[in-house]
């Protein structure tokens, strides 16, 4: 799935243009008891209800493809026909269109057992029937169509316990604290089923969605859905820091300067590469490239092979080898801009001084400035500070067709 799969279907996520046409969902308590469960005709809901869910729906498919979003595949066993398996029991969930209590039961159960969560939280789930249209080749989009594609949207959704709080009490007349109620917080995790690949239904891909993805619901993804997990592009980026700064041996605040110069010849190194790959072919780093990266940097050859001895245990395989821009911490990066500029105004401030202070335009400390300008070809003057209107000034006495430079410019009066 690609962001332009995602989008098309989100697209469908309109009050006026989705297609849902049940609904069903079961509550479910701290102690993993089923509290009540429920199934609906999407079109029956009110309006607002219908709103809300329609939210849910797409929060299911928001964020960044790769690190909020994965497109996870099945293993081969388990895309069997009748296999009794997790990717049967889906199957079995889309076919009943969600109209069969047993099989809902059945996932009910099968999310509870397998879902890693303290508190209250809400299963949800969404059966659609996409009529996919025709595109030419263009883009254009064509009346006819080749393609049904079926799907469930799964959402698991945690139920807090609203905010104590005043409010008015209309029973009553007067303002008083505010009754707390259960409330569904934003979606924790979701799923859709089968995968939406290149506008097609691919049954043996799920697409799965996670709200935190430094800490994802793994245990879910590989038990409950029996799918082989990937690191997000957060747990990427953080394991190779990790790895980083296990091999600095430094105090905290020198680990944090050659982190920042870690990152920057790292965006270095992506730039270079994308210059000599075709368009928007991503740059995939390899432990291979990991010496060239730290030794750019300024880390000694000996600190550069430990971390890429971690970088190659990290990712063992060469499919596993991540995107170089997915390592790169943005905000760090930009710090280290911040930081570099800082540097340069620095040493542009340090120059600047020692060559006024070459000149006599400022003293050294405990000396008055005396500077001898050249006025003419016959003639020199000595320039002295005196105070003008308050304000310390250098004084270069001219004759009325005098002209005067000074360190070799024109001086104009």
């Amino acid at each position: 799935m690609n962001k332009k799969d995602v989008l098309e279907i989100k697209r469908r996520f309109k009050k006026d243009g989705n297609s849902f046409d049940h609904i069903a969902g079961c509550y479910v308590d701290a102690e993993k008891n089923k509290v009540v469960s429920f199934r609906e005709i999407f079109g029956n809901l009110e309006d607002d209800e219908m709103h809300k869910y329609l939210e849910i729906a797409n929060k299911s498919l928001s964020g960044t493809i790769g690190n909020n979003l994965l497109c996870l595949e099945f293993p081969t066993d388990e895309v069997v026909e009748g296999s009794g398996g997790r990717h049967d029991l889906l199957m079995r969930l889309r076919a009943s269109e969600l109209k069969d209590e047993a099989v809902l039961n059945e996932f009910y159960d099968n999310v509870i057992e397998n879902f890693s969560y303290v508190g209250n939280y809400l299963i949800l789930l969404f059966h659609d029937n996409y009529d996919v249209p025709l595109k030419t080749t263009d883009n254009m989009t064509l009346d006819d169509s080749e393609e049904i594609y079926s799907y469930l949207l799964c959402a698991i959704c945690p139920v807090n316990l609203s905010k104590a709080g005043l409010g008015y009490r209309q029973d009553e007349n007067r303002i008083g604290a505010l009754l707390r109620d259960w409330v569904v917080a934003p979606v924790d995790t979701a799923f859709i089923f089968p995968a939406f690949t290149d506008r097609s239904q691919d049954l043996t891909h799920i697409g799965v969605y996670t709200k935190n993805p430094k800490d994802p619901h793994k245990e879910f993804w590989e038990s409950g859905l029996h799918v082989q997990s990937e690191y997000t592009a957060t747990e990427k980026r953080l394991a190779f820091e990790s790895m980083v700064g296990k091999s600095l041996g430094g105090d905290e605040e020198e680990n944090k300067e050659q982190m920042l110069d870690v990152e920057e010849a790292l965006n270095d190194f992506i730039n270079a590469r994308a210059e000599r790959l075709p368009d928007e072919e991503p740059v995939i780093l390899k432990a291979e490239d990991i010496p060239e990266i730290m030794t750019e940097s300024g880390l000694s050859e000996q600190k550069a092979t430990r971390i890429q001895e971690r970088f190659a245990s990290f990712f063992p395989e060469e499919e596993d080898a991540p995107l170089a821009s997915d390592l790169l911490d943005t905000r760090a990066l930009k710090n280290s801009e911040l930081r570099s500029e800082k540097k340069a105004l620095q040493r542009q401030v340090v120059e600047l001084t020692s060559e006024l202070k070459k000149a006599g335009v400022i003293a050294e400390e405990g000396k008055e400035v005396s500077v001898v300008v050249k006025v003419s070809q016959e003639k020199k003057a000595v320039v002295e500070t005196a105070f003008v209107d308050g304000r310390k000034c250098l004084v270069i006495p001219l004759d009325e067709e005098d002209t005067a430079t000074l360190n070799g410019e024109h001086l104009t009066f």
